[in-house]
């Protein structure tokens, strides 16, 4: 008897134990009075309330209660709408390339929890990180160790001899005649070397094996590249569809770094879904882009920036012809409705990063506030859900609608008619949510 009553009170324990992690996870907050962009619509819903339930939104209307014990937020007649998602960013890379190369690994690493709180506190409540080391961050920030935005990793991002990613000095030996089996930034699990389809599928692989969400590749030259003109194709036709190949095989998507019309159809035609910059493509590789049903991953504040000094005298001549293909780009991109996709690609400092926001004023020249807001939010999150089973959340990115996940950005004005309040997160972000979770209320 004495035995089943201990049964008993364990059993007891266990459920008040359950309940209270069933209340917690169903804890609410109601959002009252906001006039909410939904990620895609042009006019704002007024007069709403917005309930979130957990990590999820649970309902949207203008009639809605909450449980006994909910947060309750007036929002004041603000602008409701989706947390920010950056396609296009790279957390680690906080310094030069000297302070990579030189750099202590777990000092990269740190720098990369500070990046990634201030990009969360900029609105941007995901990110998709195309080129570094971050799956440690990502689950020291998904395990509620560390403030961070949603991860989606690339992982080392792939590049050939003499590509992007190589900046050995023109001493080291290659690894075919002795050299190193690994490099600095192959350590730091920024790039990985491969060579050939065999190297292709081995690298590839190897980025599954430590739990990427889409694999990234340069497939042509680059502005502050080394040893590769911007007008190089890198990786033969067959190099890059055994990539596509894998990452189709993995159910999810390859991701191509290139500029020219030549890199753009060879990534295209090999089963690349995301095409990152463009800036030199012609109405012709648009209309194929287009016809693929591919994103187009773009940026402006790195290629519209001061030039830097350390730059060499290619590599300026290289971001200013970047520079001028934007408006081509962008024109035809919208000419053809293609899916752009609002990235930065801001590398090399944390005050480089910290104009970030700048994106939504500098697109003004192409796109109205709508349109660059869509890009940011429901845009980006369709390329989000590209990775499909390697998703690691669930749930829909991007939008504000029920059963959505609880990214919520409240904005102090209507960035529908004045698209400059985005720049100033500090006093125009006046709510932050991710995951249901409230990481900033200046309310």
């Amino acid at each position: 008897m004495r035995y089943l009553l201990s049964i008993i009170a364990i059993a007891a324990v266990w459920s008040q134990l359950a309940v209270s992690q069933e209340q917690l996870e169903r804890s609410q907050v109601l959002i009252t009075n906001v006039n909410v962009f939904d990620g895609i619509n042009e006019e704002l819903a007024v007069g709403q309330v917005v309930l979130v339930e957990g990590n999820m939104i649970k309902g949207i209307g203008q009639h809605l209660a909450a449980t006994e014990g909910a947060t309750v937020i007036d929002g004041g007649g603000r602008t409701l709408m989706p947390g920010l998602i950056d396609a296009h960013t790279h957390l680690i890379w906080n310094t030069g390339v000297g302070g990579l190369l030189d750099g202590y690994p777990d000092y990269i690493a740190a720098l990369g929890l500070v990046e990634a709180k201030n990009t969360l506190m900029r609105g941007f409540t995901t990110v998709r990180d195309t080129g570094g080391q971050v799956m440690g961050i990502s689950q020291a920030i998904d395990e509620g160790y560390h403030v961070g935005p949603r991860i989606y990793s690339a992982g080392a991002a792939i590049g050939m001899t003499s590509g992007h990613a190589d900046f050995r000095s023109r001493n080291s030996r290659p690894r075919q005649l002795g050299g190193p089996r690994e490099t600095e930034l192959e350590r730091l699990g920024m790039t990985v070397f491969a060579d050939g389809v065999p190297e292709i599928l081995s690298a590839s692989r190897e980025q599954f094996r430590q739990g990427v969400q889409f694999l990234k590749i340069f497939a042509g030259g680059a502005v502050t590249g080394l040893r590769d003109p911007l007008d190089i194709a890198e990786y033969s036709p067959e190099e890059l569809r055994a990539a596509a190949d894998e990452a189709k095989r993995w159910n999810t998507y390859l991701a191509v770094h290139a500029y020219t019309d030549r890199s753009i159809e060879n990534a295209l035609n090999a089963g690349a879904m995301s095409i990152e910059h463009a800036n030199l493509i012609t109405e012709a590789t648009m209309k194929l882009l287009a016809k693929k049903g591919a994103f187009l991953s773009t940026q402006t504040g790195f290629f519209l920036a001061p030039i830097p000094a350390s730059f060499s005298a290619a590599q300026k001549a290289r971001q200013q012809l970047a520079a001028e293909g934007l408006e081509n780009m962008m024109q035809l991109a919208k000419k053809y409705n293609v899916k752009i996709a609002l990235g930065t690609d801001l590398v090399g400092s944390m005050e480089s990063k910290a104009t970030e926001l700048e994106e939504f004023t500098n697109r003004t020249k192409w796109f109205t506030p709508v349109e660059i807001l869509r890009q940011a939010t429901s845009i980006n999150g369709e390329l989000m859900a590209l990775s499909g089973p390697r998703n690691p959340y669930t749930g829909k990115l991007g939008v504000v609608e029920q059963g959505a996940l609880a990214d919520l950005l409240l904005v102090d004005g209507n960035p529908l008619e004045n698209i400059e309040l985005m720049t100033d997160s500090e006093n125009n972000f006046v709510l932050i949510m991710k995951d249901g979770v409230i990481y900033k209320n200046a309310l």
